[in-house]
């Protein structure tokens, strides 16, 4: 159960992450970018693909809810088994996770649904790779609103952090994992020490089983 239980969280985590990576193909427009690479046609293409964000069907914003609940609640369920490994590994798993879900209905979805619902695109809407949709050059594009600066950069920097904190779940649970299989090996060796025969070692440490006693 407990395997199952692991199996299920990195699977929603990897879900939500999957998502935060494509959003890479307009926050790398203007996440870490300097000034003089800051362009409108990057500005407004980034702009372009948060509106397709905040115009998607209702029914998908769902399913994103829905697999990011089921992940914290099994994450939520671990923590009823009372295990000090459980305490540390799911523990720190579900502040991480909380954090990024946090993260993304406080500052994600309010931007979003504030400033890039209405959005009026100019004629020569741009595309991803920064280029009009006509093949004309930038300096066509009219300026990108000075008000949708902030909002442009904060989104690529909220989905970065939400994406660093989902794969700090991803490596506590493998942590976790490692961590139950080494119990796991710890126990049948003190079994095989209650039962009167001591494992023995080979030269690189790994126990191997006890032969037989040999009889007069």
């Amino acid at each position: 159960m407990a395997g199952l239980r692991m199996s299920v969280v990195i699977c929603a985590t990897a879900f939500l992450l999957g998502l935060l990576f494509t959003h890479w193909t307009a926050d790398s427009l203007t996440l870490w970018k300097s000034p003089d690479t800051q362009t409108d046609a990057r500005l407004w293409a980034a702009a372009a693909y948060y509106a397709v964000l905040a115009r998607m069907p209702a029914w998908l914003a769902y399913i994103y809810a829905g697999v990011a609940a089921v992940g914290s609640l099994t994450i939520l369920w671990s923590l009823r088994d009372g295990r000090a490994g459980n305490l540390m590994f799911d523990g720190g798993s579900i502040f991480l996770y909380g954090a990024a879900i946090y993260v993304y209905i406080n500052d994600v979805l309010p931007n979003i649904s504030t400033n890039f619902t209405f959005l009026v695109f100019p004629s020569q809407t741009p595309s991803i790779s920064g280029s009009t949709s006509q093949h004309s050059p930038s300096a066509s594009l009219p300026p990108f609103p000075a008000y949708l600066h902030e909002p442009t950069f904060q989104l690529a920097s909220s989905h970065l952090v939400c994406s660093v904190m989902l794969t700090g779940v991803i490596l506590l649970q493998a942590g976790r994992w490692w961590a139950e299989q080494a119990d796991e090996d710890g126990d049948d060796d003190d079994a095989m020490v209650e039962d009167g025969e001591e494992p023995t070692t080979t030269r690189e440490g790994t126990p191997t089983p006890p032969e037989s006693k040999k009889t007069r």
